[in-house]
């Protein structure tokens, strides 16, 4: 393997973000990357345990600090797996290695999304254990799966084999910053039952692209459009000028990702051409004036694909998707009254797909208060009911509330002004976390939880700042040698 990062330092921290670079490890499917972190522990003859999910926790002893308490790093092994529209063909997230390439202090991968959420923490991990050197108290290092699929490593994890009880989490992605607490989430999945007939005249796609994306934790205050609900949106408006036929629609690869790209298939009448693309023609210029500076690149239009016949969805399935889409509740439902600027509810419309029996759509919802939560979900789930669909509930993590009293979280605001000259920003999160999952699952844990700059997480346009990689490592290192 010809090495793209070789060079930068801290040379073990990039030799191993490289390395699992390599891995295919997109969620549900760490097998690989786990047994590459098992394997790891064996070569350098570490005490190991990988659980039936794949959960991985190595310990390494400290014969200069045998006195101190233990030490939990923590991070996530898969991936959230996103290309570009233009590289689909050209990559398979079950068998391909990232194409990692380096643009001045930026690390990026070619097509696809980086995995430096959180890959990054992976890599800092086997880096400290791999060094013999340090001055640091023993360590517990575990690498969890399936963070991006509703936390399900970490829930399903046995934390009684732990015997740290601080616990620093590296999933982060704003250097600077140290976290105090965390949204809880839902997935939910809601299915609309559907009915087809045989229909025959002129193909058209309506196609929603170009959007910026993004975490729908960390950018859903950002006002990014959301591809899935902007197409509802303009095929709600062709139905009030024309009837048409329905039958394809698909957005989205990822709840936990604001929808970037999105696509109906429909079937209409000759005489209808004109009104149906001057009526994407207007409505186009109209959502894209709505999104002026936030979405530059955002092309809606339509594609006219010659005569064609094909089964599409009944004129009732048909109302009750548009219902679906036009009613349900979408990006920031309620700001924190406490803290300015923090999103405390918030619900991302992350995926929608049309099959040969339902309609459905996969739905993430997030609040630092979990009745909050569970009121979205049951205002979900009456919407769904009342179109005739059905509503479940996929996944369930909780939040990891603000504690007042953090001997973990001085000592790295302490480290950080001894390393940097000034104070780290304190702030809670709305993006979920598996500190909430342990946060509830070990008695009197201690968390924090940081990391460096990345940008675009969850999209293609991911990027992991070299500079800010390497000093936020450094700064893992002084905490742990304050403990």
């Amino acid at each position: 393997m010809e090495r793209v990062l070789s060079g930068l330092k801290p040379a073990k921290v990039f030799e191993y973000f490289e390395d699992i670079s390599q891995i295919p490890r997109q969620s549900g499917k760490c097998d690989k990357i786990s047994k590459y972190i098992e394997d790891f522990a064996t070569d350098h003859g570490l005490w190991h345990y990988r659980d039936e999910l794949g959960n991985v926790l190595i310990r390494k002893e400290s014969d200069k600090h045998q006195d101190k308490p233990y030490v939990i790093i923590q991070g996530h092994m898969d991936m959230v797996c996103e290309k570009s529209f233009d590289y689909e063909a050209k990559h398979d997230f079950n068998k391909d290695p990232l194409k990692l390439c380096v643009l001045d202090d930026l690390i990026y991968a070619k097509g696809t999304t980086l995995g430096a959420d959180d890959g990054i923490a992976v890599a800092y991990m086997l880096s400290i254990l791999d060094d013999d050197t340090l001055d640091i108290p023993p360590i517990e290092a575990l690498f969890t799966v399936d963070e991006e699929s509703g936390m399900k490593g970490a829930i399903g994890f046995d934390t009684s084999v732990l015997k740290g009880k601080y616990l620093i989490n590296l999933d982060h992605e704003v250097a600077g910053e140290l976290l105090t607490c965390c949204a809880g989430g839902k997935r939910v999945k809601c299915s609309i039952p559907v009915d087809y007939e045989e229909v025959s005249g002129i193909a058209y796609d309506i196609i929603v692209c170009g959007l910026v994306g993004g975490h729908s934790g960390m950018e859903i205050d950002k006002g990014r459009g959301n591809a899935n609900l902007l197409l509802g949106r303009i095929l709600h408006t062709i139905t009030k000028n024309m009837p048409f036929h329905l039958r394809y629609l698909g957005g989205g690869l990822n709840d936990t990702s604001i929808c970037r790209e999105a696509k109906a298939e429909i079937i209409i009448d000759e005489q209808y051409i004109d009104t149906l693309e001057n009526t994407v023609e207007k409505y186009s210029r109209i959502i894209c004036d709505e999104f002026e500076g936030i979405e530059e690149n955002m092309m809606i239009y339509a594609e006219n694909k010659g005569e064609d016949k094909g089964m599409c969805v009944t004129a009732e399935s048909k109302k009750r998707i548009g219902f679906i889409l036009n009613t349900i509740p979408d990006g920031i439902i309620k700001m924190s009254r406490k803290n300015e600027g923090l999103v405390r509810t918030s619900l991302n419309n992350g995926i929608m797909k049309l099959s040969d029996e339902q309609f459905i759509l996969i739905t993430n919802l997030r609040s630092l208060a979990e009745s909050e939560k569970d009121a979205l979900c049951d205002k979900i789930e009456y919407i769904v009911e009342n179109a005739g669909g059905s509503f479940v509930e996929e996944y369930d993590y909780p939040a990891w509330e603000y504690q007042s009293d953090s001997r973990l979280r001085d000592l790295a605001f302490e480290a950080y002004q001894r390393m940097f000259g000034r104070n780290p920003n304190l702030r809670g999160f709305h993006a979920g976390l598996e500190c909430g999952v342990f946060f509830k699952k070990i008695e009197g844990v201690d968390i924090i939880s940081f990391g460096p700059d990345i940008s675009n997480i969850h999209t293609p346009k991911e990027r992991l700042s070299i500079s800010s990689a390497a000093s936020v490592y450094d700064y893992l290192l002084e905490i742990l040698k304050s403990i």
